[in-house]
């Protein structure tokens, strides 16, 4: 069994319009396969399920469907492989990360995602049911298998 530290993760940013939470999703988990720190590389696995945040529009309000931005947030986990690791540090690596990829793909929004661990319990309580399940294809299988515990 692979050395890892597993981070109850939460990520949220603001998205364009039309943007689809699918592909945020998977963003962010393909985004959090490899992950650097001073220079040295190493897995990570992202597992947890992504939503809306903001308010559905009204038949009042169709046009701000069309022109503000939506509010999207992950709820999950996050598995760091080798030992050494500290929440502290893994956090700071999967935000830049995630940062860069959210930037590059829907543009600067003018502030970078929020990306912070929480509590355990936080995951389990506050992720919607109706919440879109995404992870890392094809991760390190060893840190699919310690993941997958916490869901």
């Amino acid at each position: 069994m692979l050395d890892s530290l597993i981070v109850p993760l939460f990520v949220t940013t603001d998205l364009p319009p039309r943007a689809d939470l699918a592909e945020f999703g998977a963003l962010l988990a393909e985004t959090a396969r490899t992950l650097d720190h001073d220079g040295v590389s190493y897995e990570a696995f992202l597992a947890g399920k992504v939503f809306w945040l903001d308010r559905p529009a009204t038949a009042r309000q169709p046009a701000a469907v069309e022109t503000e931005q939506r509010f999207a947030a992950l709820l999950g986990y996050l598995a760091a492989s080798g030992p050494g690791h500290t929440t502290r540090g893994v956090v700071a690596d999967v935000r830049r990360a995630i940062s860069t990829a959210v930037t590059g793909r829907y543009g600067d929004a003018g502030v970078p995602p929020a990306v912070f661990a929480i509590r355990d319990r936080d995951v389990r309580e506050r992720t919607p049911d109706a919440a879109l399940y995404v992870d890392t294809r094809d991760a390190v299988p060893d840190l699919v298998t310690a993941t997958r515990s916490y869901l």
